[in-house]
């Protein structure tokens, strides 16, 4: 059939002549494209049915792709219409009943329109050549920069073979280089249909342009991440090679070859020294045999590991004698705190004890008072005192008793308690353990925290301390424990039984300036960046620090104050609003502290009948306490609030009947309380309140309210009272007559029994309180109520 040009100036190139009908092979895979000779494989009966009909032909088929490569046996339908005619060279059978087939690929074609639509297909077709101007610059340009990007792909991809380099370079036909390089690319199927059924050569070598460059991107990346590859496995063969030299090394030295075998030795080696034995060298030696046959990769290798680590970190060495110099303790001592006399002297004891005594055992210090006293201080002086390292620990708010024992080894995250930990820290068998806050221990399913304290803290006990994750007997009796609390009401008689109880009752002001001057100002001076000098205080000036701004048992609000002061300097300063030194006097006071927290002495004064002035004790220190009550007409009854508890609720009644039985004998009073509804109130409602010492208080409120007559001015009271009008001792007299010192009461009222008390209150305590001691009631009634005749 004659060639016919789709355009005029369309140039055709010489061929031979095709037929106009031709068979087709449906392709499942990839177009192939013309110039190309190539063996195809041919399975299908229907198929090698096509091929030996066109050998007995022309010699001619068609090979034209599927668009669905799924199916089995396509009819038209599912063909395109733009394929490639090729002549079969040469047909070899092959032993499984196929044929190969080798061809040779000379154009594209269209079909026109099927002469047969069953197998063997058949089809009318149109040959198609391409189209370009040969002196197109553009073409050349494409075609050079085809060529260009093809050479650089197949330099660094080694499947390039060198027969496809010198078929590319002796091609010289642009729309068959595009051809030629669309069959070897990597692109999709329909992609390269669309390139075959291009039929404008320079639009086709755009085509193929664009993915050459996406194919040279590719390859780029796939360079590098070769070379990155490359490199690691060069370096993890290199690094190889290295520790094979090393262990070879190591192995002439007969030290050991790998990191478990080090780990071994070296645990080996530290725990060697300890020179253990019984049971702990017994558990020690099957722990470190078990070890070095572990594989380093399970679970419980870095469980033994761990143990391990723990054993050989803490100090097994039994301690010398103790080297405590008892005068050089008292001076750190006097240097550390000013005051508290009785405290240092029971300290001194208590170390001199411990000094004497050969097996180190003494009892446990508590140290109860309230916060801000210096019980923390105390602990750090006595380690300094001693020579030996301090550690602390919190016990407050703790619920689980494996804080103070460990957890065993089979938990995930195990470890020793507090006690372990702190010996592991200070890396001394001889240390100085504070563990605070023990007033505040909880409970809680997990256990009972206070109930594990009695191993740690009983002398008789913690000779053989067996925390839950050691699980190995550790002698504590060279520990000195220091113990604080707030209160003693919380803490556990069996825990408080193995105490020598040490109490810090709190300063007065003339204490409290004191102290400021010889310790907080110049600390608080150095925290802010100021230096001695700068800064000077008058003597009335911290004492109206005291009187009206911290007024609490210990010195943490006047520390407070004394920074506050210091803060305002150190910006006036910056800011140059002031110059240096400065003078601290009580005129400027309200400058820097706005104005007092207190004023006057307005709670040390019964102003009218029905009040009395009590005094607390309280885990904040002594204070004063107001009882105030009142009646209105009713039915007899008493109503009690202020936050009381059951037994300050128990002395109200008693104090209810003891005063109704002293009215009733008095003329014109004795039907008062039996028309009156009597309300008794302790203000500061919001806290809690509890304890016998307010009897006498409360019973003289309502005996002046009873009787229309203030009580006695600037006098306080505290005692229990009976039922039948004694008045009992009372607890924390020191605490109380501090709090009434702070308040500037000049008599206070305690019962007879406490006057042995009064020895141990030092006397700068005592001075300016009057102190009237009291057996019963009446006495009482004759000291606030002097003109009422009973």
């Amino acid at each position: 059939m004659p060639e016919r040009n789709e355009k005029p100036n369309q140039i055709i190139a010489a061929t031979d002549v095709l037929p106009e009908y031709i068979y087709l092979v449906p392709l499942q895979g990839k177009p192939i494209f013309p110039g190309i000779f190539t063996p195809i494989m041919i399975s299908g009966a229907e198929d090698i049915a096509v091929i030996n009909k066109a050998i007995n032909n022309h010699k001619v088929i068609g090979l034209v792709l599927t668009n669905n490569p799924e199916a089995s046996s396509p009819g038209p339908s599912e063909l395109y219409k733009v394929g490639t005619v090729a002549k079969i060279v040469k047909r070899i059978n092959l032993p499984d009943g196929g044929i190969n087939i080798f061809i040779s690929t000379l154009r594209r074609f269209r079909i026109s329109r099927f002469q047969n639509e069953t197998s063997p297909l058949s089809a009318a077709v149109q040959y198609l050549n391409d189209m370009y101007d040969p002196k197109d610059i553009e073409l050349k340009a494409l075609t050079r920069a085809l060529l260009s990007e093809m050479k650089q792909i197949s330099e660094d991809n080694p499947l390039f073979t060198e027969e496809i380099r010198l078929n590319m370079v002796n091609i010289d036909d642009p729309g068959k280089i595009a051809d030629f390089i669309t069959s070897i690319l990597n692109v999709a199927r329909n992609k390269q249909q669309k390139i075959l059924e291009t039929l404008d050569v320079k639009k086709r070598l755009g085509m193929v342009l664009v993915h050459i460059k996406k194919e040279h991107e590719l390859s780029k990346i796939q360079k590098k991440i070769a070379g990155e590859i490359n490199e690691k496995i060069e370096k993890n063969q290199r690094d190889y090679f290295l520790r094979e030299e090393l262990k070879a090394i190591k192995k002439e030295l007969g030290e050991p070859t790998d990191a478990r075998s080090s780990e071994y030795q070296k645990f080996k080696e530290a725990l060697a020294k300890f020179d253990f034995t019984g049971e702990i060298a017994e558990q020690v030696e099957r722990e470190l045999d078990k070890f070095q046959v572990m594989d380093s990769q399970s679970s419980e290798y870095i469980v033994t590991r761990n143990y391990l680590d723990w054993i050989v970190s803490l100090p097994w060495e039994v301690p010398g004698a103790d080297k405590t110099d008892i005068a050089a303790s008292a001076k750190i001592l006097e240097e550390d705190h000013y005051g508290l006399e009785d405290v240092k002297e029971r300290i001194i004891e208590y170390l001199a004890v411990r000094k004497l005594k050969e097996d180190s055992k003494g009892s446990i210090i508590l140290l109860v008072g309230p916060p801000g006293v210096g019980k923390t201080s105390i602990g750090k002086s006595i380690a300094r005192a001693m020579g030996r390292p301090f550690f602390r620990f919190s016990v407050g708010g703790m619920r689980d008793e494996a804080e103070i024992k460990g957890h065993r080894r089979t938990y995930i995250g195990a470890m020793p308690g507090k006690i372990i930990q702190g010996l592991k820290i200070v890396k001394s068998r001889r240390p100085v353990f504070m563990i605070d806050e023990i007033d505040k221990l909880g409970m809680s399913f997990q256990g009972d925290p206070s109930s594990a304290l009695l191993e740690v803290l009983d002398s008789e006990q913690n000779i053989n301390f067996r925390d839950h994750y050691l699980d190995l007997p550790f002698d504590l009796s060279h520990v000195v424990f220091v113990v604080t609390a707030n209160t003693l009401d919380t803490i556990p008689r069996p825990l408080m039984d193995r105490m020598e109880i040490i109490r810090l009752s709190g300063y007065v002001d003339e204490e409290k300036m004191q102290i400021a001057k010889q310790y907080i100002i110049p600390r608080s001076l150095q925290r802010h960046g100021l230096k001695r000098g700068q800064i000077r205080y008058n003597l009335s000036a911290l004492k109206a620090i005291a009187d009206g701004y911290a007024r609490d048992a210990g010195m943490r609000t006047f520390e407070k104050a004394i920074d506050r002061i210091h803060r305002k300097v150190a910006l006036g300063v910056i800011d140059k609003s002031k110059t240096l030194p400065i003078r601290i006097k009580r005129e400027g006071l309200e400058h820097y502290l706005k104005k007092p927290v207190f004023r006057g002495n307005e709670l040390s004064a019964a102003v009218k009948p029905g009040m009395a002035l009590g005094l607390a004790w309280t885990s904040m220190g002594g204070s004063i306490l107001v009882i105030e009550a009142d009646a209105i007409l009713g039915k007899a009854a008493l109503n009690l609030t202020g936050q009381m508890g059951e037994v300050m609720k128990e002395s109200a009644e008693i104090a209810y009947t003891r005063v109704r039985k002293i009215v009733q004998n008095i003329e014109g009073l004795d039907k008062f309380f039996s028309t009156r509804i009597v309300h008794l109130h302790i203000p500061e409602g919001a806290i809690p309140k509890d304890g016998p010492s307010a009897g006498i208080t409360m019973t003289t409120a309502l005996l002046s309210l009873a009787t229309g007559q203030k009580t006695k001015s600037n006098m306080a009271m505290t005692g229990e009272l009976s039922l039948t009008g004694r008045v009992l001792s009372i607890g924390g007299l020191k605490e109380k007559t501090i709090a009434a010192r702070r308040h500037k009461i000049g008599h206070l009222i305690i019962p007879s029994g406490n006057q042995q008390d009064l020895e141990e209150i030092p006397d700068q305590v005592k001075k300016g309180i009057v102190f009237h001691p009291v057996s019963e009631y009446n006495e009482v009634v004759q000291l606030t109520l002097p003109q009422l005749k009973l």
